[in-house]
């Protein structure tokens, strides 16, 4: 759980922020710089955020950092600007496109480790709805969100995709113990 939310406001104002990068990068013009001391702290501190774009329901791009290292609001800008043009999954969002793009912000909390020695307790301790999950395996490294519980329910489906995204086989959750980190989210949208 977050351990201090977002005021409507600042949600709000993230959402503008967002709106604005995202038009202005999709535009090819250079975001303006913030003056973050107009900001409430929430804004000012540091924080880590993924920014989620759909368009017709349907994922158009999603890019995020999993630690602060930057003022929210510009992280928030940041991750508007390159999960539209940036995502490999997607061809970059082009301008026609922005009146149907709709934004998510996910702020997170400082992932924590999590600590399990086999894999059906894995399984057993994940928290669907929850808890977002990060696997390392050597240098491969893939999360989902807590939001892609809605499309994956199933923990062991859950673990799988989430393997095929870092790139190993999907059953490798099943064979190994990899280093797992989890997370929760304020998750807020357009």
């Amino acid at each position: 759980m977050m351990p201090d939310t977002l005021s409507d406001d600042e949600k709000r104002i993230l959402l503008t922020l967002a709106r604005q990068a995202l038009t202005q990068g999709v535009n090819k013009q250079l975001l303006e710089p913030l003056d973050l001391s107009i900001y409430s702290d929430h804004l000012q501190q540091e924080g880590a955020s993924f920014v989620t774009l759909t368009e017709g329901g349907e994922l158009r791009g999603c890019i995020g950092a999993l630690e602060p290292y930057q003022p929210l609001a510009e992280d928030v800008r940041e991750h508007a600007v390159a999960a539209a043009l940036e995502d490999y999954r997607f061809p970059q969002v082009r301008s026609q496109e922005l009146a149907y793009i709709q934004i998510e912000i996910s702020r997170l909390t400082i992932p924590q480790v999590f600590d399990y020695q086999r894999p059906d307790e894995l399984v057993a301790r994940l928290r669907p709805n929850v808890d977002g999950l990060i696997l390392k395996d050597g240098f491969r490294r893939a999360t989902f969100l807590p939001q892609v519980w809605e499309k994956l329910p199933d923990p062991e489906m859950f673990l799988s995709h989430l393997c095929q995204k870092m790139g190993a086989p999907e059953d490798l959750w099943r064979r190994r113990i990899m280093q797992a980190l989890i997370y929760q989210v304020e998750e807020f949208h357009e």
